[in-house]
């Protein structure tokens, strides 16, 4: 059953974290073998069932020791039916791989959850090609039907909200917040950039926004950007603006390298996890407004925890600003 589908607790004010980079983690940190980036594969064994779940306890274990809520992303980002056909998925086992991995993290929130730290669950969905490059792209009512079964399966599940990273063209986004509003579920979209801060098909942060927004009568409840450096999108946000307002998540980039460059890379660039903090540090002095904080390609804990050390003390001085948010009214 969902527990927050109806009354998300990320949309206060106060803080949130989300985990690192999943798959460069158990990649590069554990020495797993990851084809095709899939996570989700892991969970057909009891091994990788475990290692999953050990990943995200650590990043629960800090954020109930920090008393800041979670957002636990499924290890779903690949389990869509062209990368699973890859695998040798069936649409029924693509569709049970999906409920399975939203039942794991239902069992982690009901471990885990205390007053302090709701944790809210938030069902992954990738492209349905390269997250980096807009090939193939298709119509929205040809993505609506493509991404529609994994929603599906989520929903069924009882995740909270679903959640479509490395948008990298509008149409697809549409489609997707079409299928979850056809289902009820509630829907974010996070846009990648490049290191310009524009769509790798060019197109600009603020108008795919828009574009989306306006097919969809403001479909998605947030977006995010995710997949990119806080150097490459910092200089195209405006304060103030309305479409700035509607981006509430950060998952950032460890590395400041273009797509092109990462695609290339044979070795992780983890960049600096201090400095990036202090770059999320003022992003939220300059937004306050972005209250989910989590990492991409090359984050780890290490990276989540100075992202929180470094913007706890913002978020506790905007609530200081308003006693009255401080509780909770």
């Amino acid at each position: 059953m969902s527990k927050y589908r109806q009354n998300l607790p990320q949309l206060s004010d106060r803080l949130f974290l989300t985990d690192g980079g999943m798959e460069t983690t158990f990649i590069f940190h554990q020495g797993m073998d990851l084809p095709h980036f899939a996570a989700f594969d892991l969970l057909k064994t009891a091994e990788g069932y475990q290692a999953i779940a050990s990943y995200f306890r650590t990043y629960l274990d800090f954020a109930v020791q920090e008393r800041v809520g979670f957002i636990l992303e499924s290890p779903t980002w690949r389990a869509n039916p062209d990368w699973g056909r890859r695998l040798g998925y069936t649409a029924e086992r693509l569709a049970t791989a999906n409920r399975e991995a939203i039942a794991l993290l239902q069992l982690l929130r009901q471990a885990y959850e205390t007053p302090d730290t709701p944790i809210v669950i938030s069902g992954c969905l990738g492209p349905r090609g390269d997250g980096y490059s807009p090939t193939a792209a298709m119509t929205v009512a040809e993505a609506e039907d493509y991404h529609r079964p994994q929603i599906e399966a989520f929903a069924e599940a009882g995740a909270d909200l679903a959640a479509a990273f490395t948008m990298n063209y509008v149409q697809e986004a549409i489609g997707i917040v079409r299928a979850a509003q056809g289902v009820g579920l509630p829907i974010v979209i996070s846009f990648t950039v490049e290191t310009d801060g524009y769509l790798p098909n060019g197109q600009s942060l603020e108008g795919a926004i828009a574009q989306v927004d306006a097919a969809t009568d403001h479909g998605p409840v947030y977006y995010m950007i995710n997949c990119a450096h806080p150097t490459h999108f910092a200089d195209i946000l405006t304060p103030g603006a309305p479409w700035v307002s509607r981006i509430r998540a950060l998952r950032a980039n460890a590395s400041t390298k273009s797509h092109a460059e990462l695609d290339e890379a044979e070795t992780l660039d983890d960049g600096n996890p201090a400095e990036l903090g202090q770059q999320y540090q003022a992003l939220r002095q300059q937004y306050p407004h972005i209250t989910i904080l989590g990492g991409c390609c090359g984050t780890d804990f290490r990276h989540i925890e100075a992202i929180c050390q470094a913007c706890l003390p913002v978020a506790w001085a905007s609530l200081t600003q308003n006693p009255l948010a401080a509780i909770g009214l």
